[in-house]
């Protein structure tokens, strides 16, 4: 019988190796939330690098029982298949919340949250002195969220995707989809110095709900907002928080190479024309040089 204490305490471990994570808060959540508590049941249809491999679709496989040891793998395990969506490989997720350098008291807020894994990861760092709002679009994965979160009362699961003002600010802002454009709502409530997530992905009629780009982390600063390249991504489309208008230009945004988007040091909201320092040029928005 394997003891699932030990095999999450080594799961983290080897996600804290390979993603070369900092927070030990993060390893120590890592080791603590029990991850097939946020999962359909087993058996699962489950993804890793290697079933990737650049290709659409993905290569799925079943794993040979439902075992809860596992899940304890660097693996995306479906949430639902029919619709290609998975709760994220952690050596891809676990990067993003580490650049937060959640401390406890933290204001965290989650786009994205699915059945709840990676908030519950976030709640587990910022403790219940923190803060942590999650929205899911999917009315039948935010209930069942809100119930596996239902141990965590300063978490609150909210279903939909806010596009209005929030009412308060936010430390952290993890948004766990790929979409064409930060909501203002998301800039006005980061805090001074607060960090935002930020995957910004492309989609084409045979890629289905999966779009691929690039993550960038914003910073607030004195004087506005600092962005950088924070990897590449390719991840499941944002629902109703899309521009399709932008698709394309981000799109042909990204095909001018990682070198150009690795030059981005801004997002600006200013009104200005465009100039050759804009890399995306938005309603409202501008990712710079």
């Amino acid at each position: 019988m394997i003891d699932l204490r030990l095999r999450r305490r080594f799961y983290a471990e080897e996600i804290e190796a390979v993603a070369r994570l900092r927070s030990q808060a993060l390893v120590d959540a890592l080791a603590t939330v029990p991850r097939e508590r946020f999962l359909r049941a087993g058996p699962w249809t489950v993804l890793g690098e290697v079933d990737l491999a650049g290709l659409a679709p993905a290569k799925t496989r079943e794993t040979p029982d439902a075992d809860p040891a596992r899940v304890y793998h660097n693996i995306g395990i479906a949430i639902d298949p029919a619709r290609q969506l998975f709760n994220g490989q952690p050596a891809t997720l676990a990067p993003w919340i580490d650049a937060f350098e959640l401390t406890p008291g933290a204001r965290v807020l989650h786009v994205g949250a699915g059945l709840g894994y990676y908030t519950a990861v976030m709640a587990h760092c910022v403790g219940p002195s923190g803060r942590v709002l999650a929205f899911e679009a999917d009315p039948e994965l935010a209930e069942d969220a809100r119930a596996n979160l239902a141990a965590m009362p300063w978490v609150t699961l909210s279903a939909g995707a806010d596009r209005d003002r929030l009412g308060e600010t936010f430390d952290a802002i993890l948004i766990n989809a790929g979409v064409t454009h930060p909501l203002d709502a998301w800039l006005d409530a980061l805090a001074p110095n607060g960090r935002m997530i930020l995957p910004m992905t492309a989609t084409m009629p045979a890629m289905g709900p999966i779009g691929k780009g690039f993550v960038f982390l914003i910073t607030r600063v004195a004087d506005g907002f600092a962005a950088r390249l924070s990897g590449f991504v390719a991840i499941y489309s944002a629902v109703g928080i899309r521009d399709e208008s932008l698709n394309a230009a981000l799109g042909k945004a990204m095909m001018a190479g990682p070198q150009r988007a690795q030059a981005i040091a801004r997002l600006r909201r200013d009104p200005h024309d465009p100039d050759p320092a804009c890399w995306l040029h938005g309603p409202g928005f501008c990712l710079s040089s």
